[in-house]
């Protein structure tokens, strides 16, 4: 930015005054899921399977994000305020993509928005957005506002539902090349927050909970500046730094068992809010299919085996650094009582277990939200890295 645009928008921020600081305690928001149907065959695994390949393709990870594609079967929305006062908009909560980003048909301009007129496009796999980038209030919780925060006003998007629009939570790298004139990375929201002095971690924690046909029994969270102690057992436990592709975005590495059967060897792939199946090499899911006697269903592109064999599922373990995280038959299975929402039958058995398209490389796994789901997840962009603690639904037979 010009020097002259700088002062003026420091003069904006300082007639309206700056918002309260909330300490150094992590602050937790709520998480709404919302749910779509399944309206295409496999439409739940080739979409989760090409947002492993975008994040497996190294020659454009600096172009390519891969956030939720429009019809997955559920997305994590999140409450964001922009301007002062704050307008309230349903935000997308991706980790595979950094930018924050409205629709201008629904952004409302106050008195801390300041245009800076730089284009902004950010493409995705299946999806991309233009739009000119303006620095604004922006309001993740209680006290947990990123002032002069980059955000995109979007007036070209495709391949999205009609959503307000989406928060990336992913590493800050993945925002290079989002702005003409700007090659540098563009702070995320969260890096903002710290950089404030707003949060004293730059650590977001996610607590995700399994399906039930009742309402969520506690509240799914994101929370900001550090973890939430009150959801998950022990302590967080990092995992140690990946490289290759999957450290531009949360990788790990891990060797993957089921039973006593080793499946895939250690090598690293990625933990992904924004997907929803388990994902692994082809040559891993062929062992997983063999040993499993499950067979390939066609209407849901899942694994699937009758009711009666429901009991003959094995343990499948992810070997993470020096810890092990367990995923019992329960957790394997996709919830019975929405086999309907994806295109399956009554009284069948799903497996979340997915082939991500392509034999050992860079990224041979992905850990989708229904991982999630069972264990605590916390994002540390400070040392790149993702911790991981058990839940009160790890074991849970809830599905």
């Amino acid at each position: 930015m010009f020097p002259a645009a700088l002062l003026t928008l420091l003069l904006i921020f300082s007639i309206t005054g700056s918002p309260a600081k909330a300490g150094s305690s992590p602050i937790t928001v709520p998480l709404t899921r919302l749910h779509f149907s399944n309206s295409t065959n496999n439409f739940l695994l080739e979409r989760d399977r090409a947002r492993v390949m975008a994040l497996r393709d190294s020659s454009m990870r600096r172009q390519i994000n891969v956030p939720l594609t429009y019809d997955y079967y559920a997305i994590y929305l999140l409450a964001v305020g922009i301007g002062n006062p704050p307008t309230t908009y349903n935000l997308v909560l991706d980790s595979g993509s950094a930018n924050t980003w409205v629709r201008a048909s629904k952004y409302v301009e106050t008195g801390t928005s300041f245009y800076t007129g730089q284009p902004v496009e950010v493409t995705y796999k299946f999806a991309s957005i233009s739009g000119t980038e303006y620095l604004d209030y922006v309001t993740v919780g209680p006290g947990l506002t990123a002032i002069m925060q980059s955000i995109g006003v979007a007036d070209k998007i495709a391949g999205f539902h009609n959503f307000d629009g989406l928060i990336g939570i992913g590493p800050v790298s993945l925002t290079v090349g989002s702005l003409q004139d700007l090659p540098e990375p563009i702070p995320t929201v969260t890096d903002s927050l710290f950089g404030q002095g707003t949060i004293s971690e730059n650590v977001v924690g996610i607590f995700l909970q399994p399906h039930v046909s009742a309402p969520l029994e506690t509240t799914e969270q994101i929370t900001f500046g550090g973890t939430d102690p009150t959801k998950y057992n022990g302590k967080i436990v990092f995992a140690p730094a990946v490289i290759g592709n999957a450290r531009d975005f949360w990788g790990v590495g891990s060797g993957i068992l089921y039973g006593n059967r080793v499946i895939l060897r250690s090598t690293a792939g990625v933990v992904d809010c924004g997907g929803t199946l388990i994902k692994i090499a082809t040559d891993a899911y062929q062992k997983y299919r063999s040993a499993t006697g499950a067979r390939y269903d066609p209407a849901t592109g899942l694994l699937t085996m009758p009711e009666d064999n429901y009991g003959s599922l094995e343990n499948l373990d992810f070997y993470i650094g020096d810890q092990t995280y367990r995923l019992t038959p329960n957790a394997q299975i996709w919830p019975r009582s929405l086999n309907i929402k994806i295109g399956g039958q009554q009284g069948s058995i799903y497996l979340v277990i997915g082939d991500n398209g392509a034999y050992n490389g860079q990224i041979d796994f992905s850990l989708g939200y229904v991982f999630m789901q069972r264990f605590y997840v916390a994002y540390d962009a400070a040392n790149s890295r993702v911790g991981f603690a058990t839940t009160k639904f790890t074991y849970a037979t809830t599905n």
